[in-house]
């Protein structure tokens, strides 16, 4: 997560930077699947644990995979795209 104007990463209280794999405390929904809450205000109560707090100007997200898989050096696996919600 970083900040659009100064490229920096986005300082916040949790002191969380990225999630990944290591990030302590990710719940997954039912389904296996995971949300992410990017978003400037804590989205509060359980979702916190899978909040990555962004500025509350522009910001920019980078994806890093390590080791990928052959599907995602192929261009055959594509990242889930940001949604924005309503009311968010």
């Amino acid at each position: 997560m970083y900040h659009s104007d100064t490229r920096l990463m986005v300082h916040n209280a949790l002191k969380r930077y990225s999630i990944g794999d290591r990030t302590e405390g990710l719940k997954l929904n039912e389904d296996g699947s995971l949300t992410l809450y990017i978003q400037h205000d804590d989205p509060g109560g359980e979702k916190q644990s899978n909040w990555l707090p962004a500025p509350e100007g522009q910001f920019y997200v980078i994806c890093r995979m390590y080791i990928p898989k052959e599907a995602a050096l192929t261009g055959a696996y594509r990242l889930p795209p940001l949604t924005e919600k309503q009311g968010h």
